[in-house]
């Protein structure tokens, strides 16, 4: 696998630095392609946006559940 390195400015305003790279991933029997930044010791576990939009699911900002999307967003 290949990754590339990328700063990122954290909600606390510092900067860190993490490998990036592309996979698949798969939830509830659906997979598709999606780029991930790689954790290190001590960080949270986060299901991203790119992740979440790739599979067609979406977060219910009421009871904050991952669900389908009602639609897809097309550009």
């Amino acid at each position: 696998m290949h990754s590339t390195r990328i700063e990122f400015k954290t909600i606390k305003g510092e900067v860190i630095v993490r490998d990036v790279g592309h996979l698949f991933i798969e939830y509830e029997g659906e997979i598709a392609p999606t780029t991930v930044v790689f954790a290190e010791e001590g960080d949270e576990s986060v299901l991203g946006l790119h992740a979440l939009e790739s599979l067609g699911l979406e977060v219910d900002p009421v009871t904050r559940q991952v669900r389908r999307s009602e639609a897809l967003i097309a550009l």
